[in-house]
């Protein structure tokens, strides 16, 4: 594939209303969207790397768009969330949640792909945080956000234009990739994306990969109820989550990006399985999570490559 097929674009997906897509949309290669209505703009998500942040910002800007004055953070995670810094000029809203998680990780992102190339970035807090939902107008153009509690992580943000029918679902719900909860809940997921089919969005931006329909919803369900069977079964055998999605057939999955975090999900499953009621501890799944990492590495049979 030519370089120019692998360059950000940014996609009007309604009036108003535009993804910007990071092709192909692995690891830390993220969606963003923007909304400009009536001299306003706001962002949603930013990028992994200062280089690619710094192309977010230039698509913003294009055309005589003023700065964003709003940029919601969908979750914690440092590929939506490493280019903050570099808009200076908006505030940054995010669940409480997600505030507290990016203080705690800080840049540990980072750590995993220390050969990256990312820059000088580094950690801007939100100034506004919500719990349950929050407003946002910008122009004529009103934006819902809404958690509906653990899903990707435990402080998941989607964006619900209604009028316009489209959804940002962060990483909730990826498209053409396997969906990644270590960090949340299998289960939580499941009751999540079924709200989020009832909101009724004819045009979903998901966090990574192509701008989809809702049938994007039911492939991510499909997968989820899926990997939640994979563990009880594993469970009952008395195996543990690698070498069970070792010996898992993917069936339709397999055309799924990212395979590996099969690993990962079955971790997250065999834990809300074994333990239902246990609290969710971030400080301890991220220590978790560098066991976890050198397992998908072993399915892959090799260092995972992240192209951000």
């Amino acid at each position: 594939m030519s370089s120019a097929a692998h360059e950000p674009v940014l996609q009007e997906v309604a009036a108003d209303v535009f993804a910007y897509l990071q092709p192909e949309g692995g690891w830390c290669v993220s969606n963003a969207g923007l909304i400009a209505s009536g001299g306003s703009t706001a962002l949603i998500d930013t990028a992994a790397t200062e280089a690619r942040a710094q192309r977010l910002r230039q698509k913003v800007l294009a055309d005589g768009r003023p700065a964003p004055f709003a940029l919601v953070n969908t979750h914690s995670h440092g590929d939506h969330t490493f280019g903050n810094f570099l808009f200076p000029e908006a505030t940054v809203i995010a669940h409480a949640n997600a505030r507290d998680e990016m203080d705690r990780a800080g840049l540990h992102l980072t750590e995993l792909w220390p050969d990256v190339a990312w820059g000088g970035v580094e950690v801007r807090l939100p100034a506004v945080t919500y719990r349950d939902r929050l407003t946002l107008h910008v122009g004529e153009v009103t934006a819902e956000l809404l958690h509906f509690g653990p899903s990707h992580t435990a402080n998941d943000t989607v964006v619900w234009i209604p009028e316009r029918k489209v959804l940002f679902t962060g990483d909730i719900v990826m498209s053409g990739f396997t969906p990644f909860v270590p960090l949340g809940s299998v289960s939580g997921s499941l009751k999540v994306i079924q709200q989020l089919r009832e909101l009724g969005a004819t045009t979903v931006v998901t966090g990574h990969g192509p701008v989809a329909g809702p049938e994007v919803l039911d492939v991510t369900e499909e997968y989820l109820r899926w990997v939640w069977q994979l563990a009880a079964d594993g469970i009952a055998a008395g195996q543990p989550p690698l070498t069970v999605a070792r010996e898992a057939d993917l069936g339709r999955f397999a055309e799924l990006g990212e395979p590996e975090r099969l690993v990962a999900n079955l971790h997250r499953a065999y834990a809300e399985q074994r333990t239902p009621e246990a609290a969710f501890d971030f400080d301890v799944l991220l220590k978790e999570m560098g066991i976890i990492f050198g397992e998908m590495m072993e399915y892959h049979g090799g260092p995972l490559t992240c192209c951000a």
